[in-house]
């Protein structure tokens, strides 16, 4: 049994689209969520919430999703930690280079608020089973 899944950190420039998602996730899947606006913010945040899972846009000013997952993949204790993207960049080519990037999975944009929780445990639990 995959060790449950409780705390994300959801990382989204897009103000209307993060309180969706956040209202989503907090509501209906339960978990605890450390919200940022951005790449920046999720690396100052990191370390002092510990996440299981990172949860990312990929379109964002400044360090998008790609380069921020690239720093988190410089701190020792986030080496191995799963990140999902969330895009409305979801051509096979695009989904195929995200993946060799490390991500464990593509949520695409846009996305079902009632069964985002289910989506992003279905992929906790393929990386855990």
């Amino acid at each position: 049994m995959a060790e449950r899944l409780t705390k994300i950190l959801y990382v989204e420039d897009e103000p209307d689209i993060r309180m969706v998602a956040q209202l989503a996730l907090e509501t209906v899947g339960e978990f605890t969520l450390e919200v940022c606006g951005s790449g920046a913010e999720a690396l100052e945040r990191i370390a002092a919430f510990q996440p299981q899972l990172v949860l990312m846009d990929v379109m964002m000013p400044g360090m998008d999703g790609p380069s921020t997952l690239a720093k988190i993949r410089e701190l020792q204790n986030f080496k191995a930690t799963p990140v999902i993207f969330m895009t409305a960049k979801v051509q096979p080519q695009e989904v195929a280079s995200y993946k060799q990037s490390g991500v464990v999975g593509v949520i695409p944009k846009p996305f079902d608020p009632m069964t985002l929780a289910n989506s992003i445990l279905e992929i906790w639990e393929r990386c855990h089973g």
